[in-house]
């Protein structure tokens, strides 16, 4: 199959892809580890922030004219309080810090190299601002007996290091989100990681 990798940004189109991002975002996150039972309109609100930026990406992959995966980044200081705050209180400066908000891809066209375009995508784009310093993401946090965790899941933490992203000790956020199966939104624990650019 031939994929399409597009670079998207505010000045070309990206904002006439944020339908098909959502639709994205619902369908992958639903399942293990995120486990994210969502709304159009929470993805209309999150994407708010990424909308506004002038500074975003989105790494897109498409399947004829269907995305089929996205890996997104922004400013760190144009995200949402609750991932910017820690690094904030933590001393450091988020002039200087790209943030990859996620990275999604439909199980079908998994394993095909295309995860590589994604975080090549965010780091090109980020250095081509000569602002930043460092580069960020993170991922959630669960237990490893927690009731809903496949038999064959496995941590990503090998493919993060082998992009040479690294965690961040002691540094976390929370997010509230609504998990699969549950009526109310409770904070999630996320892990960041990050690398000098």
């Amino acid at each position: 199959m031939a994929i399409d990798i597009r670079v998207l940004t505010p000045k070309n189109g990206l904002t006439a892809h944020l339908n098909g991002l959502a639709r994205l975002r619902l369908q992958v996150f639903r399942d293990w580890p995120y486990l994210y039972e969502g709304s159009d309109a929470e993805e209309k609100e999150y994407l708010s922030a990424f909308a506004e930026s002038p500074g975003a990406v989105c790494v897109a992959a498409f399947d004829n004219d269907r995305m089929i995966g996205a890996s997104t980044g922004l400013p760190l200081r144009d995200e949402h309080d609750e991932f910017k705050q820690p690094f904030i209180d933590a001393g450091h400066d988020i002039s200087k810090i790209f943030y990859c908000a996620e990275s999604v891809l439909l199980p079908a066209y998994r394993k095909q190299g295309i995860y590589r375009h994604f975080f090549d995508g965010r780091e090109h784009h980020a250095r081509s601002f000569d602002a930043y310093t460092e580069i960020v993401f993170c991922g959630v946090i669960r237990d490893e007996d927690h009731p809903l965790r496949p038999k064959d899941a496995s941590p990503l933490d090998p493919v993060w290091r082998h992009f040479g992203y690294a965690p961040y000790l002691g540094l976390t956020a929370s997010y509230h989100w609504r998990d699969v199966g549950e009526e109310k939104e409770t904070l999630k624990d996320l892990q960041f990681w990050g690398k000098a650019l």
